[in-house]
């Protein structure tokens, strides 16, 4: 049986809400499901995601292969990362205290970017809803009375403007 760790669609119409799930590969894709692992809010800016680290590690370990979307999201989550960090404590390469100092210090530093990019999108958006505030055009008061004078005083020379005819 290939198990997969994929997203379950839920929400209506036009507005998507993903539970990430484990599943067997042969289940529809918003079917039966061995485990819900977290959720994924895209609609959100930036998209909201919640998982549990911890189950989607186990579950990487037992063999569960994620989909390519699922991938970025436990990337970005750092769990390939964790993972990865416990392969090389596995192969002896280094402790396990050294992996979580490492994997706390890259969590920290990956915090700091997202808090950033999060108050970049606050400062980007408008405040309140302008969208349906009407702007009232420059007014053009001098530019029409300038041009009432140049024909008045076009008229009081006596020239007329030619009619333009078509040949």
């Amino acid at each position: 049986m290939a198990v997969k760790m994929r997203l379950q669609r839920h929400g209506s119409k036009k507005r998507p809400f993903y539970f990430i799930v484990v599943a067997d590969g042969r289940s529809p894709r918003d079917g039966k499901f061995i485990q819900k692992l977290g959720s994924y809010n895209p609609l959100t800016v930036p998209a909201s995601i919640q998982i549990d680290r911890q189950k989607a590690l186990d579950w990487l370990h037992k063999g569960a292969q994620p989909t390519d979307t699922v991938r970025r999201i436990l990337s970005f989550k750092g769990v390939l990362f964790l993972k990865h960090l416990l392969r090389g404590v596995s192969l002896g390469l280094f402790d396990e205290a050294t992996a979580m100092e490492k994997f706390t210090k890259w969590s920290g530093e990956h915090e700091q970017e997202f808090a950033k990019r999060q108050d970049s999108h606050k400062k980007a958006r408008p405040k309140g809803n302008q969208s349906y505030v009407r702007k009232e055009a420059p007014k053009k008061t001098e530019e029409v009375t300038q041009a009432s004078e140049t024909v008045s005083e076009d008229t009081e020379a006596g020239v007329e403007a030619e009619p333009k005819t078509q040949e």
